[in-house]
């Protein structure tokens, strides 16, 4: 059974911490175009890691690796949905979103490929979405859209998630806004990168952790 991606907003603001899993502050990146393993090792995935598809919960960094801090390493959680390969992470921002805007070689955007990246930023707000359809990456931060009149763009003003802004708005209207709608702002975001790409991840797996994992290197 699946339940869509909004939940994964709709927990934007709540700590994961007690879950073996992941609930709140998650980031997702979506990516079409590329083999699942391609991608994952192009953030940074080791191919043992990957062959040995170990349940998230039971993913354990090691006490460190030659060159390689531990602290240095974070745990996502990956797998499939229709021609998406998705990528969740709980540690404040999505791997790719750095890797891209650090201009890590491995992890920009390749023709024949497009990447949605849904990144908390949570060390850089506002949280931000990537769009990279082609060759090209757009960004917009949560209550935006990336100005390209995509169809990305489409489901984003269709789900509510383009807030108004000055000057086609005054600064009363922009700020009242917000305040009454701001809270759920990352639900609607999600909730348009669902509808656009058609993705849907287990609520229930994600919380238990059933879903393979694997340590990744931040940019």
């Amino acid at each position: 059974m699946s339940d869509g991606i909004a939940w994964i907003g709709a927990h934007h603001h709540t700590s994961s911490s007690a879950v073996p899993g992941m609930l709140g502050g998650i980031s997702l990146t979506l990516a079409r175009g590329v083999e699942t393993d391609e991608f994952l090792i192009n953030l940074g995935a080791d191919l043992d890691e990957l062959a040995a598809r170990t349940p998230f919960r039971e993913l354990r960094a090691p006490a460190g690796r030659p060159g390689r801090p531990s602290s240095h390493l974070s745990r996502a959680m990956y797998g499939t949905c229709g021609e998406w390969t998705y990528v969740l992470e709980d540690w404040g921002m999505a791997t790719w979103a750095t890797g891209y805007q650090g201009k890590v070689e491995s992890m920009l955007p390749c023709e024949g490929e497009e990447i949605l990246c849904l990144t908390a930023n949570r060390f850089s707000p506002p949280a931000v979405i990537i769009h990279a359809p082609d060759t090209c990456a757009y960004r917009a931060d949560f209550g935006t859209d990336t100005g390209q009149g995509s169809a990305l763009d489409a489901a984003l003003s269709a789900a509510g998630a383009v807030f108004p802004s000055m000057p086609e708005a005054s600064e009363a209207e922009v700020v009242a806004y917000f305040e009454e709608h701001g809270e759920r702002l990352p639900e609607l975001v999600f909730t348009a990168a669902g509808a656009y790409t058609g993705a849907a991840i287990d609520q229930g797996a994600v919380k238990a952790g059933d879903l393979p994992g694997v340590l990744i290197a931040p940019a």
